[in-house]
Order: structure tokens, then sequence, then C-alpha cells
């Protein structure tokens, strides 16, 4: 079920792949202020997958020089949030609905993030009025090993209409 957004992306994801991540990522800086001041860079969107990557630049570093933890939260927050709303339909508002992030270890260098949603996820989310899901993400540092885990709680409920 396509939405807006979905719409948009699909159009996005056919221009060449050398301008594809600059064109994503302008646009989701553009809507979700806060995220873009981070410095995330979309990788891919996909109906049931998303691919960020957040650098660790000055701009999101800690007192010890990695990526800050909320800045890391941040980018989980993006990368599952952007995959449940390529499914939300128009009449509905996605709202997170709880973070719940375990800092397992100190992270070394970028943080690729990769959110995906199951067949029956995104069933449940096209037919059902309101609910909730899990979206699982993962994140990797450069080590190949991740930092933290995360589980992301999404809903979506009816937007009210204007009287």
């Amino acid at each position: 079920m396509a939405n807006k957004f979905s719409t948009i992306i699909s159009k996005v994801n056919k221009t060449p792949t050398f301008i594809r991540s600059f064109l994503l990522t302008k646009l989701f800086s553009s809507k979700v202020k806060f995220a873009g001041t981070t410095g995330i860079v979309i990788k891919e969107i996909t109906p049931q997958k998303t691919q960020l990557f957040l650098a660790n630049k000055k701009a999101v570093q800690n007192h010890i020089g990695g990526i800050h933890a909320i800045a890391a939260a941040v980018l989980a927050e993006s990368a599952t949030g952007i995959v449940f709303g390529m499914n939300v339909p128009d009449s509905k508002l996605p709202l997170l609905k709880s973070m719940q992030v375990n800092y397992q270890r100190r992270m070394q260098g970028g943080l690729s993030a990769i959110a995906r949603l199951s067949d029956e996820q995104v069933r449940l989310i096209s037919q059902e009025d309101k609910g909730s899901i899990f979206v699982p993400v993962t994140i990797e540092d450069e080590s190949g090993q991740a930092p933290i885990e995360c589980q992301m709680e999404w809903a979506w409920v009816s937007k009210k209409r204007a009287n």
C-alpha cells in the first residue's frame, strides 16, 4: 500500500545510484529537523528495510571521542521510523510509543543501522485501524560489533478529522 511518503521515496529510488543517498538524506533532513542535525546519511530505503549511517564526527561525539549515546539512539529511532513510515496509510498517524536502548560497550568509529519489517508487520500496519509493533534494528560500529541493542515500539492511530 503506497502512501505519500513511500510514493516520493519510490521516485527518488529511480534516480541514478550516485545521487540517490544524497537525495534521500536531504529529503529526510528537511522533514525531520532534529535528526538532520546529527548528520545521519541514508543509504537505502525500501518498504521493508532501511539502512542509515552516522559518522563519528565532532558534532556528535561524547567526552571520550565516541558517538554520543543520544546520537546513537536517534540513529536507531530514525531507521525504524523511516521503514515504519513507509507503510503507514496516509489516514493514520505514526507515533513512537517506546524505545529501549541498552549500551553494551564503547562505540568505535561510525555507526550503521539496519531496520526491517516482516511481511506480517506490513500486513498489520495496512489492515488494522490502530496498533503497535516492535521494529527490529541492528546497530553496528566500524569494528563490526553491535555496541548497542535497541527495541523501538511504533504505533499507529487514526488521524483526527478537521471539524
